[in-house]
Order: structure tokens, then C-alpha cells, then sequence
């Protein structure tokens, strides 16, 4: 078996397992945002069960629409802290950040354990070993009230790395590169497991970015393994991490990719940093080091967003906020409100945007006219300066 099936049947409580077959797993944590919590609450009380199946194993965070936009919003929020209030699990609802960088930060997963997120970014947990599901709002009621979740265990494709990256080259450049090899159809419903001494180059952080978007390729599960060669894998696929350079996706797909000194030199009109992709502290270390002593470009709209609380302190402690707003930009609370198009960002379509975040489909952020790119907080830092797609430079 490989790892993807000696979790899933560790989970199971069976000997062995393989692809294909239908499984009901232990979950080790249940969590939902403000978008699919109240769905999920509404189902869970439609149920009719009278409790979580353990409260300190369930999170309710407040990440996509705050501070609230409306008055829906608003009553989402109170909506979740009843059902906090009555059940007794946990509710991050003032900024305290994302889910995926919250679930990290304050109920961390051990490797091979189970979470199950209703968002589609869950995978964002494989960069620290766990087995992180996507799930909708029904499911998600099911697994808080029974701690189980229904499962058919996939195929798992291997990408086996070695070498080193370039100082310019980051997670961020290796998912996106994937998405130019794989495209968006054929890891649907199958896992994406890296194993291979190339991990050892890559830091937890850098790991969730990678799994994080293993969705955008349509990746069920995404997973780092060990350095050591998995069994019993539908396809083995070797990448040198020494070959990769900076990459961007260009609208409207993630999966649109080439090389970021393909399209250098397109003007644009603003950048953001930040989100359950790339909103970590490696990653607002980039933008400070790329920023101090300098301006962003004056036709450029800067938005700098951390992913949690806990990294904006750091950030205020190291300096690097100062760095950024004498720099031009603006360094906004933790939340996902520029990523998910709720407010915080939004453009027309008169924009030309370069994110660091996961998708750049029409209206993502707004207009649905406004071209989008995706690429690492390097190159969007040096995009920032520069006021058009430029190549971040080696160090």
C-alpha cells in the first residue's frame, strides 16, 4: 500500500485497503467558515443530533466576509457563535485569520491524521503530513455529529523530487508548474503524494502552498510523504526542483501557466499578497525584503495580507509592516475578503491584478473583465515595484 492507503485504513480501522474501495474514516478534526458554517449548522440541527461528536475536535472560523460586508454576513457570524454557544466548540470570529493557517496554528493535524474542512482548500494540510479532505456543508454536518466520513480511496500519482530550487523559485513556482503538466481534469478525484529527497528544499510552509492548490488541479488529497519511493502508485512523475523557474498563471485558469519571463513587461494595476496560499510569514518576508528602501510603483494598488494574527504580531514585531506601508502598501487584517471577492480588493475592469493567491477565474475578485494572474510573493513583490510582470532576481 502507499501512504495515502495505510492512512485511509489506519483511519478505517482495517488491515489493508486499495483504490477504489469505499471506506468509512475516523476524522480527526471538522472545521467550516463563515460561508459554509451556517449551512452546515442548519443541516446539523436538521438532523436532529443533540451533540459534536467532541467539541474540542470541531472549529467554526470567521475568515471569509470580515470584518462583515452586510447584514447576511453579519448574521452568519452570530449564527455560528450560537451554535459555539450551545455545543461548546471553537469560534475564531475577530481576525484571528484563515482556517487552513488557523487549523496549523491551533489544531494541528499529526501526519496521517484525517481533517475534514468544508472548503475546498483543505488539501492546504498535506504540507504537514495530514490528510486533508474537501467536503460540502451536508457532509460536513454528517462528520460533526459522527466524527466519520465516507470515502473511496483514490488513485494516487507521485511526484518524486530531487535537486534544489533557485533562490527565486518557491512552492508556489512548483504548483503552478504542475498545473502547465497536469492541467485541471486528469487528478480529479485522485491523490497527489510528494515524496524524494526535493522535499527536504521545501519548508512546511512552502509545503501547504504546494498542497493547498492540488485542488486547482483537481486533486482529491495532496500529501507530502518521505524521501523514500511509494509502492503501489498509478504514475510516478520526476521533477528536478534545480530546473524550475519563476512561474505565473495567467488568466483565466490556474492552470494557464508559463514561465513568468514570458509575460514580463504587461503593466498592471495592483498586486496582492496574502491568503491560505501565501499569506505565511516566509512569505511576508519576501515582500519586506523586497520592499525596504523602495516604492511600489505609483500606478500600482499594493495589498499586503497576512494569514493569521499570530503572523501580523510577528510581522509588527520584526518591522516589517512599517517596511510595507513606507513602501506604498497596505497592509490589511487577516482574512480572505481580497482572495474570495467578498470586499477588501476588489477590482473593475480596468484591472490588470497580479495575486499570490489560488484561483484567477472571471469575477474572482470582482469584475469579471479584470485579467488576473497568479504567482509567488517574489514575483509579485518584484511586479509591485516594478508596475509590470517582472522576474524576481536570483540572490
Amino acid at each position: 500500500m502507499n501512504c495515502v492507503e495505510r492512512y485511509l485504513a489506519k483511519a478505517a480501522g482495517v488491515a489493508e485497503t486499495t483504490a477504489g474501495q469505499d471506506l468509512s474514516c475516523k476524522v480527526s478534526y471538522v472545521a467550516a467558515h463563515d460561508v459554509t458554517a451556517p449551512i452546515a449548522i442548519d443541516m446539523f440541527r436538521r438532523i436532529g443530533v443533540k451533540k459534536v461528536f467532541d467539541p474540542d475536535r470541531v472549529a467554526l472560523i470567521v475568515d471569509h466576509i470580515y470584518p462583515a460586508n452586510s447584514e447576511k454576513a453579519r448574521n452568519n457570524v452570530w449564527a455560528m457563535k450560537d451554535f459555539a454557544d450551545e455545543f461548546g466548540v471553537h469560534l475564531y470570529h475577530r481576525g484571528e485569520g484563515v482556517i487552513h493557517q488557523l487549523m496549523y496554528e491551533k489544531h494541528r493535524a499529526q501526519p496521517g491524521e484525517l481533517v475534514v474542512i468544508a472548503d475546498s482548500h483543505t488539501g492546504t494540510c498535506g504540507g504537514y503530513g495530514a490528510v486533508g479532505v474537501g467536503v460540502g456543508s451536508t457532509e460536513l454536518a454528517a462528520a460533526m455529529a459522527t466524527g466519520r466520513l465516507d470515502l473511496e480511496v483514490p488513485q494516487v500519482i507521485q511526484i518524486y523530487l530531487t535537486g534544489k530550487r533557485r533562490s527565486n523559485v518557491f512552492g508556489k513556482d512548483l504548483i503552478l508548474y504542475l498545473g502547465s503538466l497536469f492541467g485541471t481534469d486528469y487528478l480529479v478525484d485522485r491523490a497527489m503524494v510528494f515524496t524524494g529527497p526535493g522535499i527536504e528544499d521545501l519548508s512546511v510552509a512552502e509545503r501547504m502552498t504546494v498542497c493547498n492548490m492540488g485542488i486547482e488541479l483537481g486533486a482529491m488529497i495532496t500529501l507530502f510523504g518521505t524521501v523514500e519511493k511509494e509502492p503501489d502508485t498509478l504514475e510516478v512523475k520526476e521533477i528536478d526542483l534545480g530546473s524550475l523557474e519563476p512561474q505565473i498563471a495567467r488568466p483565466f485558469s490556474p492552470a494557464n501557466v508559463v514561465p513568468v519571463r514570458e509575460v514580463a513587461g504587461t503593466p498592471v494595476t495592483q498586486v496582492v499578497v496574502g491568503s491560505c496560499t501565501n499569506g505565511r510569514l516566509n512569505d511576508m518576508e519576501q515582500v519586506a525584503k523586497a520592499f525596504e528602501g523602495k516604492h511600489v510603483h505609483p500606478d500600482v494598488n499594493t495589498l499586503v495580507v497576512p494569514a493569521s494574527k499570530e503572523i501580523l504580531d510577528e510581522m509588527e514585531r520584526r518591522g516589517w509592516c512599517r517596511i510595507i506601508r513606507d513602501a506604498g502598501a497596505t497592509v490589511l487584517n487577516p482574512g480572505c475578503g481580497s482572495c474570495f471577492g467578498a470586499h477588501e480588493g476588489l477590482t473593475s475592469e480596468r484591472d490588470t491584478v497580479v495575486s499570490t493567491t489560488n484561483r484567477n477565474f472571471p469575477g474572482r475578485m470582482g469584475s469579471m473583465k479584470a485579467k488576473i494572474y497568479l504567482a509567488s510573493p517574489a514575483t509579485a513583490a518584484a511586479t509591485a515595484l516594478a508596475g509590470k510582470i517582472t522576474v524576481p532576481g536570483e540572490e
